[in-house]
């Protein structure tokens, strides 16, 4: 029987931090993969967590190091996109350019920034070290848009799937939210056909399709009918938007 590989840390960098393995099963390259992975396990931390998120198929080209700050967590990161959709969920946040060499490893290899770059930073991080000393801020970082569902009736929602897992566990983009939301539409609309007010209906459709739905990625019908298993009790609190 193989053994396993082992991983040690000596620095010196003194705090007690407590290292969190969230996922070493990214896929190779996947970037989307990668913003998956993250979008949907940093809030559960606490504030102050310090999160290396490493799919860097650019590593070694001119793509920039990244610290990004929300209101709680702090994310580190190449410039590649891996963290759209953890901008799409906070809504305060900042970006930085890290250009502060000296935090670096050095030399800097031109294959492994995980070690020489990004490690370092994050580390210098939990040792409190302020996030504007890294690097001046940025807004044109790189994001890319996921796509969102489309409501294509009253009962059906269409959608794409982003991942399969190992366990044939389809991963959506239709989220809670989105569910809630079309219940309300539904509910609404049925509430003025009922009471001669069809014309708003459908207007009120219309425009939970532009605003809420807009979508050029389609490619997986969902249909349902309510009550739908394992939606939250209150969907109000969860959809947003003012109805």
């Amino acid at each position: 029987m193989a053994k396993k590989p082992i991983i040690t840390l000596t620095t010196d960098f003194e705090p007690e931090a407590e290292i969190v393995d969230i996922c070493h099963s990214v896929q190779a390259f996947d970037v989307l993969d990668g913003a998956l992975t993250i979008s949907q396990a940093y809030s559960y931390f606490p504030t102050g967590t310090v999160h290396m998120v490493i799919v860097d198929p650019g590593v070694g080209t001119a793509r920039r190091p990244l610290l990004v700050t929300s209101e709680r967590h702090h994310f580190v990161a190449p410039d590649n996109g891996v963290l759209s959709l953890v901008y799409q969920k906070e809504e305060r946040l900042s970006a930085r350019h890290v250009t502060g060499e000296h935090y670096f490893l050095q030399p800097v290899s031109n294959t492994f920034h995980g070690r020489d770059v990004f490690s370092p930073i994050a580390a210098y991080l939990a040792k409190g070290v302020d996030p504007a000393k890294f690097g001046e801020e940025v807004k044109d970082f790189v994001r890319f848009g996921a796509p969102k569902p489309k409501a294509v009736n009253e009962n059906t929602l269409r959608g794409v799937v982003l991942k399969v897992d190992r366990f044939g566990n389809l991963i959506t983009n239709i989220t809670p939210q989105d569910a809630c939301f079309s219940q309300r539409i539904r509910a609404r609309s049925r509430s003025s056909s009922a009471s001669g007010k069809s014309r708003k209906s459908r207007t009120l459709m219309r425009r939970a399709r532009r605003e809420k739905f807009s979508a050029s990625w389609a490619a997986w019908d969902i249909s349902r009918s309510p009550p739908i298993a394992g939606l939250p009790p209150n969907c109000s609190a969860l959809a947003k938007g003012p109805m």
